[in-house]
């Protein structure tokens, strides 16, 4: 058993939440932020995500292979996170009083507000992945062995509800319809970031990773047939995990507006905040089951509280019942985020971290990223348009993304239960990524 010490989880625990924390604001914020200074459309939002996961896939693939072939991570985590630090910092620059003199109309301005932030959240995204998908995700793989994943999915994994809680918490002083709020937020998240890549500096510890082959080859190394072939378990596990990101972006994008806009809950932060506090606290109990449940006893149950918080979602507008929902599909976001990510680090060869972030990417973002926004503003093409008050109209999002998110969320469990009955079916083969049952029972 490797013995994780002190600094780790401190290393563990500070670079995954800031790293969160400048997620939820790409993730969850700068949707708010396009849609309510510059009137983006839900075409608009989907755009930027969409281009944010090509960029983030490319990213990790390139910088994944790379940190392989060099054999440390250390550089790449925290070059990465200054540098991310500073990207954020730009969007300080991205309002309507400096881009108003360059362009001839207010409308002009807007689209141009829009097509730069888009630009520079694909800059970020560079930045961000490089030190958080690719090298921070790679060095996590190779601390952790098949006794401690569990555990070190349970905290990864409930990092973002706790950066949401910090942003949520943090954001409730701001007015987020004046442009000195946002200026405001991103000089703050944008110097966090860059403070906490210096001091990673000081807190990460490089395992040794063995550096064989060219970059190219480790570049395509996991798009090989016979690679794919040799851990046939691990990309199928992937594109369930693909598909369960679909469900989830479907929503994501259009989750604040839906509860600030056409909820009408203006303290919608007081009504998230208990929510993601118990949310992260079952995240961080639940992911040490995976140890002793294995996949298939701990996966099920993340889905079922998933498909429960949509429903209540989808079918109630009040604060108590919306709370209800809102943290039950929380737990089973998290939770399935913590079984998945333990599952496909254990799938993953030894000293191959690097090699496989980029595949791991395809599923966690790039598929999400692309399909997931496309299909929630599918759904909301002809959602109820409101008048602002400087004669430009913005839409509303309605519940109907919930509908659509339980339907991938069901696709889920349709491959998941052909996966299973296809473990049992072939239990006495042995094959890469998995173990003979009875092992896989303790795992």
């Amino acid at each position: 058993m490797h013995k994780l010490n002190k600094k780790f989880y401190i290393a563990l625990t500070l670079l995954g939440l800031i790293g969160q924390i400048a997620w939820v604001v790409e993730n969850m914020y700068l949707n708010v932020f396009i849609y309510k200074m510059f009137r983006a459309t839900a075409a608009d939002i989907s755009l930027m995500v969409a281009l944010s996961a090509v960029t983030a896939t490319a990213t990790t693939l390139l910088m994944g292979a790379l940190s392989d072939k060099v054999g440390k991570r250390k550089v790449l985590i925290c070059g990465g996170y200054i540098v991310w630090g500073v990207s954020i910092l730009g969007f300080s620059l991205v309002r309507m009083d400096v881009l108003s003199p360059l362009c001839e109309t207010t409308a002009q301005a807007m689209s141009l507000g829009v097509t730069l932030t888009i630009a520079l959240d694909c800059l970020m995204t560079f930045f961000g992945s490089t030190a958080n998908d690719a090298a921070y995700n790679a060095w996590l793989t190779d601390m952790g062995d098949e006794h401690t994943r569990g555990r070190i999915e349970g905290i990864n994994a409930m990092m973002p509800l706790v950066a949401i809680l910090c942003v949520f918490g943090g954001f409730m002083g701001f007015d987020l319809d004046k442009a000195e709020s946002w200026n405001t937020i991103y000089l703050i998240i944008g110097a966090v970031v860059l403070v906490i890549g210096a001091a990673g500096i000081f807190l990460v510890e490089d395992k040794a990773v063995k550096n064989e082959g060219s970059y190219i080859e480790n570049l395509l190394y996991s798009f090989r047939p016979s690679v794919v072939k040799e851990n046939l378990h691990l990309y199928i596990v992937l594109f369930a995990f693909a598909v369960f990101g679909i469900s989830i972006q479907i929503f994501m994008p259009y989750l604040i507006l839906y509860y600030e806009k056409s909820l009408g809950m203006a303290d919608y932060v007081l009504i998230m905040a208990p929510a993601i506090v118990l949310a992260s606290v079952f995240t961080a109990l639940y992911g040490r089951k995976y140890d002793s449940w294995g996949f298939k006893k701990s996966i099920m149950p993340c889905l079922a509280l998933l498909m429960l918080g949509y429903a209540l979602l989808y079918y109630t507008w009040t604060a108590a019942p919306v709370f209800v929902g809102s943290l039950l599909m929380m737990c089973g976001y998290l939770g399935g985020m913590a079984v998945f990510g333990a599952r496909i680090r254990g799938l993953i060869p030894e000293n191959m971290a690097g090699r496989f972030q980029g595949v791991r990417i395809i599923g966690q973002v790039l598929i999400p990223g692309v399909i997931g926004p496309a299909v929630g503003a599918w759904v909301l093409r002809n959602a109820q348009q409101i008048l602002n008050s400087d004669g430009t109209y913005s839409f509303l999002p309605n519940e109907n993304i919930f509908f659509a998110a339980a339907v991938a969320a069901v696709a889920v469990i349709v491959l998941l239960g052909v996966y299973f009955r296809h473990q049992k079916e072939n239990g006495k083969k042995t094959v890469r990524g998995t173990l003979p049952r009875k092992t896989h029972r303790k795992k």
